[in-house]
């Protein structure tokens, strides 16, 4: 059984308004102060690593969380946009893992959210995904048995 906390990256710049490559978006003024606040909000949880898609506002969201800890950010593909809960799961299925943070994106935090629901682990409308928000998560042997939700800083 392992316990992982999901964050979805903290407040970036908008997308329509970013002439550049997608991934290197930079988390805003305001994703930037979430960011320093997640140190706070996740300080009861004894974290052991931290994974993040390679997105830039993805790594920028749990860089300060991580400098705290004294943890590295371990980039990986699997949380990128794009690679649903399957990607998460790979990462959330290696049995050494236990109370690791996974710093990605919108699209797979709301197929965690459904995948929560089908499962039974939450009831419809419960929590939500909204940027910088987490979802404390206890995996075993590939089903959710648990979920908390944590509003965003």
């Amino acid at each position: 059984m392992g316990t992982f906390y999901v964050i979805r990256h903290a407040k970036a710049g908008s997308r329509s308004n970013w002439p550049e490559d997608d991934r290197l978006r930079p988390l805003g003024k305001k994703g930037f102060k979430q960011a320093e606040a997640l140190v706070a909000v996740l300080e009861p949880f004894p974290i052991t690593a931290v994974f993040s898609s390679p997105f830039l506002r993805c790594v920028q969201t749990v860089e300060p969380l991580a400098r705290v800890r004294k943890l590295p950010v371990k980039q990986t593909s699997m949380l990128a946009e794009g690679h649903g809960l399957a990607g998460a799961m790979q990462v959330m299925g290696h049995p050494e893992l236990d109370h690791a943070v996974l710093s990605t994106h919108g699209d797979i935090v709301w197929e965690l959210v459904e995948e929560l629901v089908t499962q039974r682990v939450i009831k419809p409308g419960t929590g939500g995904f909204d940027k910088g928000s987490t979802w404390v998560v206890d995996l075993e042997e590939g089903s959710f048995t648990r979920a908390r939700f944590i509003p965003a800083p």
